[in-house]
C-alpha cells in the first residue's frame, strides 16, 4: 500500500486527537498537535506520553504546541479534534490561518446554544471553508494501539475524499467515502444518545435481551430524525451509524456508557461527570435531541424518556415502565 506522508495539523490534544496522531504518524506522517495546557505540550514533547492513554509511547514524529501558527502553518490537512462545546470558540482563534486547507471535523456532537451540527457551526464562521467529517466505531484505545479500524469520511469535496483515504489507510486502517456529510455527522452525534442509554440499562441490571431492543428500536429513533434533518436513511445503517452504535452501546471503553450505567446506579449527574473526567458528549447531545424532536415533530420515545431521567427525575426504573407500557405500535 502507498502512503502519502503529509503535515498534518490536529486542533485537540484528548485521547481522540492524540489516537488519530499515533496512526498518521506510524505511516509516515509528520504531525503537531495544538493543546490549550502547557502542561499536556510538555508531557507530550518531553516525555512523550498522553495522560490520557495510560502506557502509550508517542512516535518520535508527534509534536505539540499551545500557538495555533505554529500547528497550522505549513500543513496540508487540519483535523479539528475539540469536544463540541469548544468547537466555535477555538475555531475562531484558529481560522486566520486555514487559508484554502481542508478541515475535517472529527468530534461527535452538536453546539448546544444554537443546536447546530459541527460542520454548521464551522460554514458559519467562515462559509468558504473546505469540511469534511470523519466519523465511525473508533475507541481511541484501539486506534491507537493499532487495532484495525474502519471508518467514513464524508465530503462535498471529492478531492478531500480522495486525500483522506491516501492519508488515513493503512493495514490498520481502512476509509470508506461518503458524500452525506449530514448523516454521517447526526449518526456519530446521536448514537452517543443511545450509548448512555445502554450504560443505564446496564446500572439497573438490565440483560441482553433489553440491549439488542435498545439498539434496535434507538437506530430507528436516530434515524428518523437523522432523515428529517437532511440525512439519507441508508447512512444510519453503515459505519458511521449502526458501527458506531453498536461499539458505544456494548464497549467498556465508552465513556457516555459508564455515564449512563453511573447515573444507573444512581450517582447524581455532577458526580457522574467528575468520575468519568472526561467529556460526556451524550449529555448535551440528549438536550439537543430533545428540543429538536420537538422542532420537528418527531417521535422519539428513548430521547423522551432519558431526558426526564436526567433533568426531570424520573427514576430509570420507571423510565423503563414508562417505555415499555406505550401505546402499542406496528414495527
Amino acid at each position: 500500500m502507498k502512503f502519502y506522508m503529509k503535515n498534518i495539523a490536529i486542533i485537540g490534544s484528548g485521547s481522540w486527537g492524540v489516537a488519530l496522531a499515533v496512526h498518521l504518524a506510524s505511516v509516515g506522517n509528520d504531525v503537531r498537535i495544538w493543546s490549550f495546557m502547557e502542561e499536556e505540550r510538555d508531557i507530550i514533547n518531553n516525555e512523550k506520553r498522553c495522560k490520557f492513554l495510560p502506557g502509550l509511547v508517542l512516535p518520535e514524529n508527534i509534536s505539540c504546541s499551545t500557538d495555533f501558527e505554529e500547528v497550522i502553518n505549513d500543513s496540508e490537512l487540519i483535523l479539528h479534534v475539540t469536544p463540541s462545546k469548544f468547537t466555535r470558540s477555538t475555531f475562531k482563534q484558529y481560522k486566520q490561518y486555514v487559508g484554502n486547507k481542508p478541515i475535517i471535523i472529527c468530534g461527535k456532537g452538536f453546539e448546544k446554544e444554537t443546536l447546530e451540527t459541527l460542520d454548521e457551526v464551522i460554514l458559519d464562521e467562515m462559509p468558504e471553508a473546505k469540511v469534511g467529517v470523519l466519523s465511525g466505531p473508533s475507541h481511541a484505545e484501539e486506534v491507537s494501539a493499532a487495532i484495525p479500524t474502519a471508518l467514513v469520511i464524508a465530503s462535498e469535496h471529492q478531492n478531500i475524499l480522495k486525500l483522506v483515504q491516501d492519508t488515513f489507510m493503512s493495514e490498520k486502517m481502512r476509509i470508506y467515502t461518503s458524500n452525506d456529510v449530514k448523516g454521517v455527522e447526526l449518526g456519530g452525534a446521536l448514537k452517543n444518545i443511545i450509548a448512555f442509554c445502554a450504560g443505564v440499562a446496564a446500572g439497573i441490571g438490565l440483560g441482553d435481551n433489553s440491549f439488542a431492543a435498545l439498539i434496535t428500536r434507538g437506530l430507528k429513533e436516530i434515524t428518523r430524525l437523522g432523515v428529517e434533518l437532511g440525512g439519507k436513511e441508508e447512512t444510519f445503517y453503515g459505519l458511521s451509524g449502526l458501527g458506531d452504535l453498536i461499539v458505544t452501546c456494548l464497549s467498556e471503553h465508552s465513556r457516555n456508557r459508564k455515564a449512563g450505567f453511573l447515573i444507573g446506579q444512581g450517582m447524581s449527574l455532577e458526580d457522574t461527570k467528575k468520575e468519568v473526567g472526561m467529556v460526556i458528549e451524550s449529555i448535551d447531545n440528549i438536550e439537543v435531541a430533545y428540543e429538536l424532536g420537538k422542532l420537528h415533530n418527531i417521535e422519539m420515545p428513548i430521547v423522551e424518556t432519558v431526558y426526564k431521567v436526567l433533568y426531570e427525575n424520573l427514576d430509570p426504573k420507571e423510565a423503563v415502565k414508562n417505555l415499555m407500557t406505550r401505546d402499542k405500535k406496528m414495527e
